[in-house]
């Protein structure tokens, strides 16, 4: 990996002008979430969702949207040069202003989630990393409207913030289906969940424990195998 890109083995993520870079969440929504024919990504940033779950549902059409026009711009350059640039769209646009359209089997969304923080001083980055423009209740919203009957809503959050997620989507009729707590290593408590919600309820929500690395620098054999399709 260079600081302008990152190779994967079907495709490369330019990110030189995108504020928000390839990283660990992206890439486990990526590989974790389910999809379908038609695909919403929420704030597709660099494209990598978009690609990841082209790769893995070869007869998915997916949508990414994104309100940053420089995210757009450097989305729409990864997906041209990627294998499945026929089968990934790029538009930017608020999710909210998304309506009239054939529902969604499957939505992704790596969200802002600074609700709190201070803004830094970067304003791109700061677009694209606190909730200023789409909180999680409005995102919660948007995919209700969006989503099929049977369709799935994945998301990625820091472990402080699972609460407030799981409240706004309750807040907007969902009934979640599927939850990973994720941590770095065997020792330490978890520092993200993936998180998934349907709109009916599935009975026994379906709950795990993960682990990225078992030492430093060792993937574990869960991370191993669920990135082993995009990862070199």
């Amino acid at each position: 990996m260079s600081k302008s890109n990152f190779r994967f083995k079907q495709f490369t993520v330019n990110q030189d002008g995108c504020a928000m870079k390839v990283g660990t969440d992206g890439t486990l929504l990526g590989s974790w979430a389910r999809g379908g024919k038609r695909v919403l990504d929420v704030g597709t940033g660099t494209g990598l969702i978009a690609l990841m779950m082209a790769q893995r549902y070869d007869e998915a059409q997916v949508l990414a949207v994104d309100i940053d026009e420089g995210a757009v711009r450097q989305a729409k350059e990864n997906v041209a040069s990627s294998p499945f640039a026929s089968r990934i769209e790029v538009r930017q646009m608020d999710v909210r202003q998304l309506n009239h359209v054939e529902p969604f089997d499957a939505m992704v969304c790596n969200p802002p989630f600074f609700s709190d923080a201070l803004t830094c001083p970067d304003g791109q980055r700061s677009l694209a990393r606190h909730t200023l423009t789409l909180r999680y209740s409005e995102l919660m919203q948007s995919a209700f409207e969006l989503l099929a009957p049977d369709g799935e809503l994945s998301v990625v959050v820091p472990f402080d913030y699972r609460s407030r997620m799981d409240e706004a989507a309750a807040l907007a009729g969902f009934f979640k289906s599927r939850e990973c707590a994720v941590k770095t290593t065997p020792n330490k408590p978890p520092r993200r969940y993936l998180l998934a919600y349907r709109k009916h309820s599935c009975g026994q929500m379906e709950q795990t424990t993960e682990v990225l690395e078992t030492a430093p620098g060792i993937r574990s054999a869960w991370y191993a195998a669920l990135t082993n399709d995009f990862y070199l």
